[in-house]
């Protein structure tokens, strides 16, 4: 022997072996799938889902008929008017 030191790999040096190639290539594909992400949306584009407003939701129940014409716009004239306030004080439905 050249160095006076056995070089064969014994059953635990293969296992630790395996898993650092194992989690090499994890880390490699994690770091790959994360840059596209970052780099693929939009500038300006919001990460996550955009939060719907309380004029959002009334539109929608109104297109599934769950609300009449007249209530729609009765209440969307008062998610206006609170909109226009300036103050926190609660609205008033009367």
């Amino acid at each position: 022997m050249m160095f006076g030191v056995d070089h064969d790999f014994s059953a635990w040096g293969w296992v630790l072996m395996s898993l650092s190639m194992v989690a090499f290539w994890v880390l490699v594909i994690v770091g790959i799938v994360a840059a596209v992400r970052s780099f693929g949306a939009p500038p300006g584009h919001p990460a996550g889902p955009v939060p719907r407003t309380p004029q959002d939701v009334l539109g929608e129940r109104y297109a599934r008929g769950e609300i009449e014409e007249e209530e729609y716009q009765r209440r969307l004239q008062i998610l206006r008017e609170a909109a226009g306030r300036t103050d926190s004080s609660p609205v008033s439905q009367t």
